[in-house]
This record gives C-alpha cells, sequence and structure tokens, in this order.
C-alpha cells in the first residue's frame, strides 16, 4: 500500500489507484496513471461521473479517459476531483438529483461488488508478497482507531472509494492478519476462496432458515451436507438423520457445546425433578476448552459442581479414565447426580486426546451423557490415519467440529452431531403461533430452530457445501496432511536445537516446544521463553502463541494458514533461533 498520490497532466502516479488530472489514487494495489485530465472513466463496463468535473470515481480493471492518455489500474482505483457526487444512495452528481435511496440495487451492487472483490484478492496477494506492510501481529496502541475517525456518523452518504481508503489507511494497521502465512498462534481460522465465495452467496441470497417454511432449501441442504460430512468422518450411523439423531451448524463450538448441556440437563431433569439441579455435576480436565464452564453456568450447574480433573505428562494431559471413574463413585456417594461428560479431541492448550473408548465406556455404565468436542482436530478425522482418534465415538451423545477452523469454511461454522435429536428439540423447542403452519408430511420436517439458541439463523451450510464440492475430500485431505509435515518439519527443527525442547507429543498439526531449563532451573526457564516470545512476535514478522502446562510456560507453533508452505516455517524457525541466541549470548539463559 501507499500513500495518496496526485497526478497532473501527463504525469505518471505509481501507487494504489489511478490518478487523473487532479484526481486522488487510494487503495490497495498497483496502478499507473497517465493523461492531461480525465473527465470520465469506463472500468469493466462502468462509468461513474459525467460532466466537466468528476464527481466519485471507481474503476477496476483497465480505464479508459476521454484526455489526452490512457489510465490502466490493477486493485482499486478512485478519483476525487472538483464534482460533488456520491456513488451509493441518494445525493447529487454534477448538480442532478438523484433519486431516493435503494438500499439493493443491482446496478450499485456490480460495480461495487466487483470493487470489493478486487480489494480483498489485492490483501491477500499483498500479504504473500509484501509481508514487511503487514506485521502479523498488529502494533496499535488500544483506543487508536477513536483519534482516526469522526465522533459522529455521517449525514449524507459517502463514496465506497473514501471507505476503502479508511480501511488501507485505518483499519488493517489495527487487524492482526490471521490469514498471514506466518501466522502460527492459537488454532487458524482458515478461508478459502470456496469458503468466501459461500459467505457470498450466503449474504446476498439473504435467507433466514429457522423453520422449514421460511427457506426449505437451507434446512435440506443443512441435513443433507452434514450426513455427507458425518460419513467422511465414518461417524455411527446414529448421528445420520436416516435414524433418530442427525447434524445441525451451530455457529461455533461454544455454543455446540452449550445447546448439548442444555439437552443433557433437561433430560435428568425430567427424570428426578427440577429441584435435583443444584445436584447436578459435570466432568472435564483442567485442558478443557473454557467454553465449557461458561455453558455449565449458563445452563445454571453451580461453579462448585463443575469438576476440572487434573491432568500431567504421564497421559499427556489427557483426561485420565480412572481419575473420571473415582470422581464419580465419590459424588454418587455424596448425594450428588453425575449427566455430563465433556471429551475433547484436540485441546486449545497441547492438542491433547482425551481417550473415548474407556471413556464412553464409564458414561454408558452411568448412564452418563457424553460429549465429544474436537473442534480443531476433528477436521482431520476425514484423514484415515487420523480417524483412530476419534475412535470409541460410538459411545458418544454428541460431537462438534468447527470446520471453520481446519476445513477451510470461513467464520463461523460448527457442525454438530447428536445421536437422539429430540434430546435437543424437547430442551430448545417453542411454539409462538406466528411461527405455525401447516405443510404435508410433517413429521418428516426439521425446525433448526428447535436445534440452537436463537431463533434466527443464516444459510452457513451454502459455504461448506461449496468447500466440499468445488475442492473435493481429497484436496482437503491433502491439505490437512501438508499442514501436519509442515508442522512435523518445525517439529524436527526443534529437536534437532539442543537449547529447546518438544514438550508435548505431537498429533496434529501444533508443536509445543519451549527453551529447555538449565540445571532444573524452571522459574528461569519461564521467564526466558516469555522474553522469547514478546521477542519474536514484536518483530511482527511472525505471530505464535503460548499456553501453561504442570506450571510451565510453554510456546505453541500451530500450523493453519492457508497460505502457509515450508518457507514460512523455515523463516519462523530462523527468527526464533536468532532470538534465542541473543538470550542465551546475552546470558538470560
Amino acid at each position: 500500500m501507499c500513500d495518496r498520490e496526485y497526478g497532473n497532466g501527463n504525469d505518471i502516479v505509481n501507487g494504489n489507484g489511478i490518478g487523473n488530472g487532479n484526481g486522488l489514487g487510494n487503495g490497495i494495489g498497483k496502478c499507473n496513471g497517465n493523461g492531461n485530465g480525465l473527465d470520465n472513466i469506463i472500468a469493466n463496463g462502468h462509468g461513474i461521473g459525467n460532466g466537466n468535473g468528476l464527481g466519485s470515481i471507481v474503476g477496476i480493471g483497465h480505464g479508459i479517459g476521454n484526455g489526452n492518455g490512457l489510465g490502466n489500474s490493477h486493485g482499486i482505483a478512485n478519483g476525487h476531483s472538483n464534482g460533488n457526487g456520491y456513488v451509493n444512495g441518494s445525493g447529487k452528481v454534477n448538480g442532478a438529483t438523484v433519486g431516493k435511496m435503494r438500499p439493493m440495487d443491482s446496478k450499485v451492487l456490480r460495480e461495487q461488488g466487483h470493487l470489493m472483490v478486487d480489494f480483498i484478492a489485492d490483501y491477500y496477494k499483498n500479504l504473500e508478497d509484501s509481508p514487511q506492510d503487514f506485521p502479523v501481529l498488529s502494533k496499535v496502541q488500544p483506543g487508536y482507531l477513536r483519534d482516526m475517525l469522526p465522533d459522529s456518523a455521517p449525514e449524507h452518504p459517502e463514496p465506497l472509494n473514501e471507505l476503502l481508503d479508511d480501511v488501507s489507511k485505518k483499519i488493517i494497521p489495527g487487524i492482526t492478519h490471521w490469514q498471514s502465512p506466518s501466522y502460527f498462534a492459537y488454532y487458524a481460522a482458515s478461508t478459502s476462496v470456496a469458503g468466501f465465495l459461500g459467505e457470498m452467496l450466503n449474504a446476498g441470497l439473504s435467507v433466514v432458515g429457522f423453520t422449514w417454511l421460511t427457506s426449505p432449501a437451507a434446512t435440506e441442504l443443512e441435513v443433507i451436507v452434514l450426513d455427507w460430512l458425518a460419513k467422511l468422518l465414518q461417524l455411527p450411523d446414529h448421528f445420520l438423520s436416516t435414524g433418530n439423531g442427525g447434524g445441525v451448524v451451530q455457529g461455533t463450538g461454544c455454543e455446540a457445546v452449550l445447546v448439548v448441556v442444555l439437552a443433557a440437563r433437561h433430560k435428568m431433569l425430567k427424570t428426578n425433578g427440577k429441584a435435583s439441579l443444584s445436584r447436578l455435576v459435570v466432568y472435564a480436565t483442567d485442558q478443557t476448552h473454557s467454553s465449557f464452564g461458561k455453558a455449565c453456568l449458563i445452563a445454571g450447574i453451580h461453579e462448585e459442581n463443575i469438576r476440572l480433573l487434573k491432568t500431567d505428562s504421564s497421559t499427556n494431559y489427557a483426561m485420565p479414565p480412572k481419575s473420571l471413574e473415582e470422581a464419580i463413585s465419590s459424588d454418587l456417594a455424596k448425594g450428588f447426580i453425575p449427566f455430563f461428560i465433556c471429551a475433547t479431541v484436540g485441546t486449545t492448550s497441547s492438542a491433547a486426546v482425551d481417550p473415548l473408548v474407556p471413556l464412553g465406556e464409564i458414561a454408558k455404565s452411568y448412564g452418563i451423557w457424553m460429549h465429544v468436542d474436537a473442534a480443531y482436530a476433528g477436521n482431520s478425522c476425514i484423514c484415515p490415519e487420523f480417524r483412530k482418534h476419534i475412535d470409541g465415538i460410538e459411545n458418544a451423545d454428541s460431537f462438534n467440529i468447527n470446520a471453520h477452523k481446519w476445513l477451510f469454511a470461513n467464520q463461523t461454522c460448527s457442525p454438530l452431531w447428536v445421536k437422539d435429536r429430540y434430546s435437543l428439540i424437547d430442551a430448545l423447542k417453542t411454539d409462538p403461533e406466528y411461527l405455525e403452519y401447516k405443510v404435508s408430511k410433517r413429521e418428516e420436517v426439521i425446525n433448526f430452530k428447535d436445534w440452537q439458541i436463537s431463533l434466527s439463523r443464516r444459510f452457513r451450510s451454502l459455504k461448506l457445501w461449496m468447500v466440499l464440492r468445488l475442492y473435493g475430500a481429497e484436496n482437503l485431505r491433502n491439505f490437512i496432511r501438508d499442514h501436519v509435515n509442515l508442522a512435523k518439519h518445525f517439529e524436527d527443527y526443534v529437536i534437532q536445537d539442543p537449547h529447546f525442547e518438544v514438550v508435548t507429543i505431537r498429533y496434529f498439526s501444533l508443536v509445543c516446544f519451549r527453551l529447555a531449563p538449565v540445571d532444573g532451573d524452571e522459574e528461569k526457564c519461564n521467564k526466558q521463553n516469555r522474553e522469547l516470545l514478546a521477542a519474536v512476535n514484536s518483530t511482527g514478522k511472525i505471530f505464535i502463541s503460548h499456553t501453561a502446562l504442570s506450571g510451565k510456560f510453554i510456546l505453541r507453533f500451530a500450523v493453519g494458514a492457508p497460505l502457509t508452505e515450508e518457507k514460512h516455517v523455515n523463516e519462523a524457525w530462523k527468527i526464533i533461533q536468532n532470538h534465542a541466541s541473543k538470550i542465551i549470548h546475552n546470558g538470560n539463559y
């Protein structure tokens, strides 16, 4: 990106946008403009602005000017001159009154939609070609944007080109670039062209499918696509729509775990009476995602009844079945009612895998609902070699993954499957008169409003359908395999350096590592790793995150961004190693 530049006469403007006459060129991309002052620009067949001065000019691709030159643009081209025009809605263009605003005008959508696609495409291109202009971890200070934007909303329309100029100069500097090929923090929020196109189509159609009637295709496609994905994951038949179970797309894993906690609670209270709520007990580990605790609190489970079992390196931070059974037996002896177990495949801290086979047997023997949260790692189970990590899923009552984490479905898309759909419906169903309708084969109709918290729902299955169709299962498997191989490549670097150590077993594409302690001094080791994390992230060249395991400060290197290649992993290791060498050389190690 570059700053505004002015084009006068025959000057050539090199920057972002088209420089025409005394117009400004702004945006993301590269362009050249030549001319002796252009009055009109035609871009991709769409020209805006007529007369003896330009109002607001929008141009994509190649623009032809009426002056003595030709303007060529690649990216987003914006022009301002001495007109008084608006691109959007009502207002005046060169003194002529425009009709009242039409929020969804097909002509405006076509013109500005092209602009927006080019803007986003250039963003991704620049992430690869000009990484120095995009610090992976944003370097702005809290409150930075308040001083850059007006105190109140504009009274009159403003041109899209001005808005995108503000995005380039004010918004993007405040973004942490999750899609950067050098993003290795947390778990990726994976994107793809297919996912983006699905989101675009979803937004364009803007249907609300809370009942079958409100959009039959939205309901029926969701049923079909969730069955497709269940088969790719080799889930048991009882999770398919052909039985009593089925799948539903929640927004996030947090929503998924909340609805199944509510379903399990409802089922238990029907058996034991509403007064038994204070005796209900749930089980997870100290590695379970924090959303589980929040879901329990929302569901009215007493905080002291949330059992978080301790884990350690002896089980690679997975749930110990023996500890679970002991906790359940102890609670039963005290008059509590165990009703929910949350197992995890791919924990947030270290991608630990809870042993589903013994946990499922325990749950089944006590009549306890078992949910399997596989938000990150579950996606990899479409690959036969990783499917073993959900062996035992047949004894689970519910299972979820986040397709936006590692299946390139873009935010947000969290498929959830349940063994018994009626457990969800009984807990969440509402029947207001204004949602009643008659339809043939009523018993076959699904109303997804009764499978989730909110009433309104987006057509999320559309993008998942597009991802599966436009890429195909084998391409998706291979992309996941590539990420796992890149993580192994990084792990090999760590193993070969005597100053570092790998802390836990790597199952998927997350490597947990650290500068190794010297003479067993864990306190000093933690301090040095904190220093290393801060130094590495301050470069802006890569972004990694951390966790704590058994009181140890651990660095996390997670591969998952769609643009990441081996060269990015190699560069990341060089940066980490260089800063580690400085710490060692300075005597801090």
